[in-house]
């Protein structure tokens, strides 16, 4: 099937169930707003301090954009279910291995989210703060700590992705496991692209806790399609 054609069966299929896809989101938006400051408050454990405000309305959207960012992770599995049958369609790709791609990555989507909590986000925020003296204090706004954390997670979230993608467009011929292996410079190079533009900071460190994990489930996606014995 030409590219096109491809793309008019995928944002065709994608239509069919964003607008449910798109309500189901703001109605547990709403509904865990109410719960947000709870959840602020777990996650803030993290940082060891306490947070501040600084405009009037700053409190209320740090919740708004926490609750929206919690909505997508707990419907994590509706959206990847939507997604995989629209990316399906045009290759036909349905049934059991449909399910295998449905089912891998909402475990790697969760198991790069855990993988930032309790190993990234607490690093990142101990070295970052770790500038911090006597005569240099943090105050950190609420706004930009969410606006942290979301970032990091949905990012480890969404690295952790790599190899089932790079599995699927192996297994529909779009790529080679070939192709993985003569492109692992490039690749380098992409991954530290990626990692700069979904870092909330610049610095280097940060970047590196993106780019290691990042590179090696490259790798591990061309040991999976080594497994799969697919070339």
């Amino acid at each position: 099937m030409h590219t096109h054609t491809s793309l008019i069966v995928f944002f065709n299929e994608l239509r069919k169930s964003i607008r449910a896809l798109v309500v189901g989101v703001l109605a547990v938006t709403l509904i865990i707003f109410f719960l947000s400051p709870r959840l602020l408050q777990a996650v803030q454990g993290h940082l060891g301090g306490k947070l501040y405000f600084f405009a009037i309305a700053e409190p209320f959207l740090a919740h708004v954009k926490l609750a929206l960012f919690s909505a997508l992770f707990g419907l994590m599995p509706w959206i990847m279910t939507v997604l995989w049958r629209a990316m399906g369609k045009p290759f036909g790709v349905k049934g059991l291995p449909l399910t295998f791609f449905i089912v891998f990555t909402c475990l790697l989507f969760y198991a790069g989210t855990l993988f930032c909590y309790l190993l990234t986000l607490p690093m990142g925020i101990k070295f970052l703060l770790g500038y911090s003296s006597e005569e240099l204090k943090a105050v950190i706004s609420v706004s930009r700590f969410v606006n942290f954390i979301t970032i990091f997670f949905m990012g480890f979230g969404l690295i952790f992705e790599l190899p089932i993608f790079m599995v699927f467009m192996a297994w529909v011929g779009v790529s080679s496991r070939r192709f993985y292996e003569r492109s692992r410079r490039y690749a380098i190079f992409i991954i530290a692209i990626v990692a700069a533009v979904l870092t909330p900071t610049p610095d280097v460190f940060n970047m590196a806790l993106m780019c290691v994990p990042l590179y090696m489930l490259y790798e591990a996606g061309i040991i999976i399609l080594v497994i799969m014995r697919i070339k």
